[in-house]
């Protein structure tokens, strides 16, 4: 009588499988804990069946493990994504010299309801000094030659400083356009990396799915020469 290869015990007749008639799959998980297991060597039915489900359970752990593989590096993804684009602001701030700060700040000024008041206030006040108060003697009479004066020259020196948050604000746009087109790079590269993971995972899961099929099969095949036997 053949000896099983496993238990070292003699196989009763009509259960003994060949190792070469051992799915190569299963052929190897069995020789991985018996080295010496050849495709000459044989066991039991009940032992083959006993490593199917070891295979079997090795199949589904290892596809778990490579899904949450997928998910971690999808998570990473996602959280350098999110950092990146928190980041512009600071970044874009960061390189601004004191003279850009300057005039930024004068130029939202500038632009703001509180100077239009403020400004329109101190031009009337300055009028009705000049016709009311110091009606007699004013320090600068009508027409205001000396407001004028100043109005220009506010204005002349406004221009420039508008002009120069104006190209800030280009400068500022340009990097954002700069920064989105870096973002939306890195998305496409990260998309495409993604998918061809998950091409790869659905073929590999094909293959595997295939075997555990081709496993069941062989279990009805086993259990239809038990039914045929009796």
């Amino acid at each position: 009588m053949k000896t099983s290869h496993i238990s070292k015990q003699e196989i009763q007749k009509g259960e003994d499988i060949k190792g070469q008639d051992i799915r190569e799959g299963i052929f190897n998980f069995i020789k991985s804990d018996f080295p010496d297991f050849e495709k000459e060597s044989f066991i039991t039915i009940a032992e083959l069946n006993q490593y199917r489900r070891l295979y079997l359970t090795s199949l589904i752990t290892q596809e778990k493990g490579e899904i949450a593989v997928i998910d971690r590096d999808v998570m990473e993804a996602i959280k350098n994504n999110s950092i990146l684009s928190e980041n512009i602001q600071d970044e874009i701030e960061a390189d601004l010299t004191f003279g850009q700060r300057l005039a930024d700040k004068v130029a939202g000024f500038g632009g703001s309801w509180t100077f239009i008041i403020t400004f329109f206030s101190f031009i009337v006040i300055w009028m009705l000094i000049n016709i009311w108060f110091l009606a007699t003697s004013p320090f600068d009479p009508f027409p205001f030659i000396l407001l004028n004066l100043i109005l220009s020259c506010l204005a002349a020196i406004q221009a420039p400083i508008i002009m120069m948050s104006q190209n800030r604000q280009e400068q500022k746009d340009r990097q954002r356009g700069e920064h989105d087109y870096k973002i939306n790079l890195k998305a496409e590269l990260e998309i495409k990396l993604l998918s061809e993971k998950m091409d790869h995972l659905l073929v590999h899961q094909n293959k595997r799915l295939l075997e555990i099929q081709e496993i069941q099969t062989d279990y009805l095949e086993d259990l239809m020469k038990e039914l045929k036997k009796k």
